[in-house]
């Protein structure tokens, strides 16, 4: 087809008037389950985007921003989304939030954006993009922000990982351990296009130190305290344990305390435990851990997105600084291995 797509050939390729594609594309309450599929069919097939000037959507006149998110219960989200609607609720804006769930949906979402653009810039909330999913988003049209990942594609609001991590590895070796596991997180929600910094930390802090990296204290688990409990365990098993873990998240570092008090074994008597986050639960669970501020990071991109909308300069990268939080999950190890399971 030559020239741009509009409404009137989605609704022709769909067999309906253009009024009924207008209102199944505009999720309408009073168009019928099998039209509204046909119409978004037909929309997709035909890579329909909607106009700005047909829908009265020109930039910065719906008075309503799009935030995208991979999860909705996690701690880090809830408290960066929270950030981002204090700062836009005070500048009058609307916030509308559109959570990815599983590959299947978040495919589905990504190949249906075009059509519905709805707002007046997009908030990527915790995860990074591949390349298909950077150029549907192109297609829209208005400006994007990134919050909680670093992306090269657009202006992010983040935090140091590297840094992060290297503040609680080196917070261990300055302990005095040398025997250090690292419990990775496979975190889908990357980016794709950035190498993962908080192992990478663990590895160079090591060699800095001077000691080699041990590969059977490296162990990747899904995220969440079960698979940190799990992890823990394995750690165990070894032959010679570390006296000291550095867990990707405090939700894992959790998970292995559990794991070590169902031992008997004392933390940090016997193992330091040490994540990243200061996660609600870690004060009362007293575990060290390094902190990152996730409400302001939601806060500072939702300052982002409205300077970008004002036509102000953009910032392509802030950086929020993290802190190391010290408490009484880290000690230095005690002298001898011999009682320690599987030590010798």
């Amino acid at each position: 087809m030559s020239g741009p797509v509009n409404l009137a050939d989605v609704a022709r390729r769909a067999g309906v008037s253009p009024a009924t594609a207008s209102r199944a594309l505009g999720d309408h309450p009073h168009v019928a389950v099998r039209t509204r599929e046909r119409v978004w069919r037909a929309a997709r097939e035909l890579e329909y985007v909607v106009s700005p000037e047909a829908s009265g959507l020109a930039r910065g006149t719906t008075g309503r921003i799009a935030v995208v998110v991979p999860h909705l219960s996690r701690w880090w989200f809830g408290a960066a989304l929270e950030g981002l609607a204090d700062v836009l609720r005070a500048a009058g804006m609307d916030l509308l939030v559109y959570r990815l769930g599983d590959p299947a949906a978040r495919r589905a979402f990504f190949d249906d954006l075009p059509a519905r653009r709805r707002a007046d810039a997009v908030v990527l909330l915790g995860f990074g993009v591949d390349g298909h999913e950077r150029r549907r988003l192109e297609r829209i049209g208005v400006g994007i922000v990134s919050a909680g990942v670093r992306t090269a594609a657009y202006p992010s609001v983040c935090i140091d990982e590297r840094g992060a991590a290297r503040q609680a590895v080196d917070h261990l070796l300055h302990l005095g351990h040398r025997r250090i596991g690292m419990i990775v997180t496979l975190d889908p929600e990357l980016d794709p296009e950035q190498p993962e910094q908080r192992s990478a930390a663990y590895t160079d802090a090591l060699l800095r130190a001077g000691y080699e990296v041990d590969p059977a204290l490296v162990v990747e688990v899904a995220w969440g305290a079960d698979g940190g409990a799990g992890a823990m365990g394995q750690l165990l098993g070894l032959a010679d344990p570390p006296t000291a873990v550095f867990a990707h998240s405090d939700e894992v570092a959790l998970g292995a305390v559990g794991t070590l008090r169902r031992a008997g074994l004392r933390v940090p008597g016997d193992v330091s435990v040490i994540g990243i986050d200061d996660h609600p639960l870690a004060a009362p669970a007293d575990l060290s851990t390094v902190a990152q501020q996730a409400h302001e990071q939601g806060a500072l991109a939702g300052r982002s997105v409205l300077a970008e909308l004002a036509g102000d300069p953009v910032e392509r990268v802030v950086t929020v600084p993290t802190r190391l939080v010290i408490r009484s999950s880290t000690a230095p190890p005690r002298a001898g291995r011999a009682e320690l399971p599987g030590a010798g």
